[in-house]
């Protein structure tokens, strides 16, 4: 029944032109900016989807919609750099889950989604509905994906510029699994990074291990989706990441184990849903990963690399989201975590300039929470309203 009277909504949006931004003065909340200021009682004001100021006290709200944030607080929108975003068949995915995904992320606070991969063609049609009006959800970015082990470095120049063609700014690699790279993945991985200078994409390779991290630096990889989990980073290598100026993802709840999502049986799970540990792809033994991934991103952090963040899962993502901050938190403040997911993260998607932070002339992109997440990252999952380019698409005050 659920997925009859989604295709139906579906087929209803469709008929819809794209909502205008709005005016809009949100007074009365706390403002944590991604800067670093925190305002403790504050106004954010918005004019034609764009932030125009922020700021302590009251605003102007006159002949603009007022939204009273009622003590709550007021925060980037949340930016998911690495998502699965379509599983199964695209167009029965499109047909019959589009919708209620869609708002199930807006339901969790995100505003922006970077696909992980996946079907191109339904990635770019999910983006068109969005960006028509046709369907509500987060700002889509899609990317494509380049296999490493491709006959011949000009086979993947062709794919890059193919992809480039379609529109995809950002392409995917295959993993760099465990170890480093074979000669020919390597060569095909330096064709891949200079074809991409080329036609203006961004290349984002799954380094899992630290030798794959360092190849990948050598190869001219500008991004790096997956903190290594088989090994431990050292200063050294993070270094050598930060000095490259190669931005880095999270994802870092790869390793732990996932309890209520797949089975309510209190037994742990990997992020498919088989058990855990023994189903963690390409497993180090006894969920080590886990391990690896949480002292290795707080290497990084210390050495200045760039670290956003990125889910890498597939499955609800209110239960995504709470996966990745409950693992972040075990080497990050809350402070640190708001910056990772809003600034950096902007970084690196390269929408430093519009999202990340509020600011003025930025994308009015902002969730409005009820608590204060510097008190603990449970408070990052009570989303109530969620304002993406000055529209409203959630308000459950």
């Amino acid at each position: 029944m659920r997925k009859l009277l989604a295709a139906g909504f579906l087929y209803g949006l469709t008929l819809c032109a794209p909502l205008p931004a709005q005016n809009l003065a949100i007074t009365n909340a706390r403002i944590i900016t991604g800067t670093g200021a925190v305002i403790p009682s504050g106004s954010a004001v918005v004019r034609a989807g764009k932030i125009v100021s922020v700021g302590a006290g009251s605003a102007n709200a006159s002949g603009m919609q007022t939204v009273d944030a009622k003590g709550m607080t007021v925060m980037p929108g949340f930016i998911d750099a690495h998502r699965h975003i379509i599983t199964g068949n695209p167009e029965k995915w499109l047909k019959d889950e589009a919708v209620v995904r869609m708002q199930e992320f807006l339901d969790a606070g995100y505003t922006t989604l970077l696909s992980g991969g996946g079907p191109v063609p339904g990635i770019l049609e999910l983006k068109k509905r969005i960006d028509s009006g046709a369907l509500k959800g987060p700002r889509i970015i899609p990317s494509g994906t380049v296999n490493l082990n491709t006959s011949t470095p000009e086979e993947a120049r062709a794919e890059i510029r193919r992809l480039a063609g379609l529109g995809i700014k950002f392409i995917g690699e295959e993993v760099i699994s465990p170890k480093p790279p074979t000669a020919k993945q390597l060569e095909n991985l330096r064709a891949i990074v200079d074809e991409s200078k080329k036609v203006g994409v961004q290349v984002m390779v799954h380094a899992v291990s630290p030798q794959a991290m360092l190849a990948a630096i050598d190869a001219g990889v500008p991004l790096l989706v997956h903190t290594p989990h088989f090994g431990w980073l050292t200063n050294e290598d993070a270094k050598k990441v930060a000095a490259a100026g190669i931005k880095n993802l999270s994802t870092i709840g790869f390793g732990v184990p996932v309890f209520g999502v797949f089975a309510d049986d209190n037994k742990p799970r990997f992020r498919d849903g088989k058990p855990w540990p023994e189903s963690i792809l390409d497993g180090d033994g006894r969920g080590q990963e886990a391990g690896y991934k949480a002292v290795s991103a707080r290497t990084l952090w210390d050495n200045g690399v760039i670290y956003g963040f990125g889910t890498d899962t597939n499955y609800l993502p209110k239960a995504g989201l709470a996966q990745e901050l409950r693992s972040l938190n075990l080497m990050f403040s809350m402070q640190d975590i708001v910056k990772i997911m809003g600034p950096n993260t902007a970084a690196f998607i390269d929408m430093s300039d519009q999202l990340g932070t509020l600011e003025a002339g930025k994308l009015a992109d902002m969730v409005i929470l009820d608590g204060n997440p510097l008190d603990g990252y449970w408070n990052f999952l009570n989303a109530k309203v969620v304002i993406k380019g000055g529209i409203v698409l959630l308000d459950k005050r």
